[in-house]
């Protein structure tokens, strides 16, 4: 199944791309899809890629969203939803330039990573992880149809707020970022 989201946005500094399309495989939830639009609204970047190929056989994995520098070496690595702990430990390995995070979809999913990437004692001060608002996430994905609107107002990391209309209805959503 693929979802297909209309994108506009005032940032003029960041313009967002007029259509993304997000496919959802049969292991994958509506709610994965939500948390990879959402990342890439978040962290929208010129050259910001959703789950590409990297055809680099040293990282055997394929990331949920990714930069690549110009040496086509991730700088930004972005997972949503379900990650390993022992694929994070890796990544850490694997893309040593790029900022790793990690988006869940609740406060209580985010506590359960940290306190799994803290028993297996992985490297500190590598990994960002941003809880959600449970509840209006739930309300997002409730609204989400194979095809829909989205005007993004934009994310404050600062004041854990994230602002957009989504399919006519308007949002602000908090979220929590911790360093790990």
């Amino acid at each position: 199944m693929k979802f297909s989201f209309q994108l506009k946005s005032d940032e003029r500094r960041r313009p967002l791309p007029h259509k993304i399309v997000i496919g959802r495989d049969a292991t994958e939830t509506d709610a994965h899809v939500l948390l990879k639009l959402l990342g890439f609204l978040m962290f929208h970047r010129e050259r910001l890629q959703i789950e590409p190929s990297l055809h680099n056989d040293s990282i055997p994995f394929t990331p949920d969203l990714v930069e690549l520098d110009y040496e086509l070496r991730p700088v930004l690595w972005v997972e949503c939803g379900e990650c390993s702990v022992a694929k994070l430990d890796k990544l850490a390995v694997k893309v040593p330039e790029a900022e790793i995070w990690v988006l869940k979809k609740s406060v209580g999913e985010a506590d359960a990573l940290l306190r799994a990437m803290a028993k297996a004692a992985l490297r500190r001060d590598r990994y960002s992880v941003v809880a959600l608002d449970s509840a209006v996430f739930a309300e997002v994905c409730a609204t989400m149809h194979s095809r829909n609107e989205v005007f993004w107002v934009g994310a404050d990391f600062a004041a854990g707020l994230m602002q957009f209309d989504f399919n006519g209805l308007w949002y602000e959503l908090e979220f929590a970022v911790t360093r790990f």
